[in-house]
């Protein structure tokens, strides 16, 4: 891995890490409004894992609360790293996500 790739793999780990710890400390009602912004992203990331992998066809992220959307949240980024897809755009992706909740 060169330089830059291994900062923008480290950099989105560290978003994930700030994203999921801001989601921790979400009240209820705050994180149900969030809902639909963090599940558009997992949504996004799921589907670009998808297309990179030929074999896996795009299917929908099962919606399964605001208890566990941030581990759904590491699962697909988990995904998209393994998939080789870039760490720049994962990163960007998480701190938009991370920016927009309250």
């Amino acid at each position: 891995m060169t330089g830059s790739a291994e900062n923008a793999a480290e950099r989105a780990q560290r978003e994930l890490e700030r994203v999921v710890r801001r989601w921790q400390q979400l009240p209820l009602g705050h994180a149900l409004a969030a809902s639909e912004v963090a599940r558009h992203t997992v949504q996004r990331l799921a589907d670009e894992v998808a297309a990179a992998q030929t074999h896996r066809p795009e299917q929908p992220v099962p919606d399964l609360g605001p208890a566990v959307l941030m581990d759904q949240l590491a699962v697909v980024v988990y995904d998209h790293q393994e998939a080789g897809l870039s760490a720049r755009h994962r990163a960007e992706a998480l701190t938009t996500l991370r920016r927009s909740l309250p």
